[in-house]
């Protein structure tokens, strides 16, 4: 998908509250002597495009044939924004074009200091006349709102009811917790708490994401449902409620990230890729984006780089790793095991494991698995985690995700040499024995379980 998505450049319109993000990099050595605050020196000076500026610079850097179109001050940032984007931009005299000025220390964000306007533009039926000219040259439309005045409910409106019409999809980043100005977009992108605010709930855990993510699509006549949910990925309903894991190993800031979503959702759409697809590699869009400081345009290629990490090679589906261990005569030992969290004593087991033969694949229980196998609290790192940071072993040659609760159906499928089990398992049956050329039991390190290290935790709060 990525390399057919790479030749597409689809043209894409971006509306809403255009910004200037600017970067102050500072040293920070010294603390004040006349109040108990660090003194910071300025190094440099680094001005980037922000709000829907930044989801423009993403949809270009993926390769779309992106324009812009909203309202901007008669100053310095309005004259920055039209300089650096293509489109077209209203100018309404005395107003101030949003600045975000990050003082940053030692790669680390310390104040922000914000010049702006908020108040509704005065120019929405010229905006909305724009529009109605621009639309009909485009595949899809993306509003980026940010609350700094641009989208009102006027033009929000206008939007939707005419892209609805010309069959346009409109994809949303809503802002503030009354969504009905956006009825009968397409999709939002709202994060949980945005979500909870607009829908008046208390939580969207467990039953309850769907019961709200259900209420989102129904109370604003959405063609999609998304929630966003951080670290546990995107919530998806159409028929039904999925959920494209997150997949963010490494998190050093989250500015962005959300633009980076919503681009590759309209680029995805534009180009008419499956919604749950889209969802999948937004995910890997984000994971790209908050593994770098400051805001950041991505692009496939950013995106492939990232799936191409050495050691997720190693993950495979069952039917990829079939073909692969088909075209060799060596001694394929197979293990299993949900390895929430890895500790000292899978280690050992696993380095024992591979002693036994020439590959070793690991069969990693999925999500759900888990969670039928050890109650709703479980996992606590995603499949992708736990397969990640399996593969990053140099003993562990390959990992292979299943969801049913006992591997057998995967060693049907695999026929390895060698199943390895636990010691505990001494006198039992051992599910796929009868598959297998021999089975090994290995005695555990004492002392270690993830069962009682998350019980540990626990109790030490």
């Amino acid at each position: 998908m990525l390399e057919f998505l790479s030749q597409q450049k689809p043209k894409i319109l971006v509306i809403g509250d255009f910004m200037v993000d600017n970067y102050t990099w500072c040293e920070c050595s010294r603390v004040s002597p006349e109040a108990p605050v660090l003194i910071a020196k300025s190094l440099k000076e680094d001005k980037r495009l922000g709000g829907a500026a930044n989801v423009y610079a993403n949809l270009k850097s993926l390769g779309s044939d992106v324009f812009a179109l909203g309202v901007v001050g008669d100053d310095e940032g309005g004259k920055f924004l039209k300089e650096k984007l293509q489109g077209e931009f209203l100018t309404q005299k005395g107003r101030k074009t949003p600045f975000k000025n990050r003082i940053m220390a030692h790669n680390q964000q310390v104040l922000r200091v914000d010049e702006e306007d908020t108040s509704e533009i005065l120019l929405e039926n010229e905006l909305i006349a724009l529009f109605d000219e621009k639309i009909k040259a485009f595949k899809a439309v993306v509003l980026s709102d940010y609350a700094k005045g641009v989208l009102t409910r006027k033009v929000c409106k206008a939007i939707i009811s005419k892209a609805k019409s010309l069959n346009i999809p409109v994809l949303i980043d809503p802002k503030g917790s009354d969504f009905s100005k956006y009825s009968g977009a397409t999709l939002l992108t709202p994060n949980k708490k945005e979500a909870l605010e607009a829908l008046k709930l208390e939580n969207l855990e467990g039953e309850n994401l769907e019961k709200g993510i259900k209420k989102l699509k129904e109370d604003f006549s959405l063609r999609y449902s998304i929630i966003t949910l951080s670290e546990a990925g995107i919530a998806l309903f159409d028929k039904s409620l999925k959920i494209a894991p997150a997949k963010a190993l490494e998190v050093y800031d989250v500015t962005g990230a959300g633009d980076s979503v919503i681009a590759v959702l309209a680029f995805c759409l534009a180009n008419e890729i499956e919604i749950f697809k889209a969802c999948e590699l937004a995910n890997e869009a984000a994971a790209v984006v908050v593994s770098k400081i400051g805001s950041v345009s991505v692009s496939f290629e950013m995106i492939k780089s990232f799936k191409r990490r050495d050691f997720e090679n190693k993950i495979k589906s069952k039917e990829e790793l079939l073909a692969l261990l088909e075209q060799n005569d060596k001694k394929i030992v197979f293990t299993n095991g949900c390895f929430d969290i890895v500790h000292f004593g899978h280690i050992s087991y696993l380095q024992k494991a591979k002693s036994l033969g020439d590959i070793l694949v690991v069969g990693l229980n999925s999500d759900a698995s888990v969670k039928r196998l050890k109650g709703e609290s479980r996992p606590i790192n995603s499949e992708f985690q736990r397969a990640c940071m399996l593969a990053a072993f140099y003993f562990v040659d390959f990992v292979v995700i299943f969801d049913e609760d006992t591997p057998l159906e995967l060693i049907s499928f695999l026929k390895p040499d060698v199943l390895v089990k636990g010691a505990d398992y001494k006198d039992k049956f051992v599910v796929g024995s009868n598959l297998v050329l021999r089975v090994e039991l290995i005695d555990f390190e004492e002392g270690f379980s993830t069962t009682k290290l998350i019980e540990k935790i626990r109790n030490e709060k």
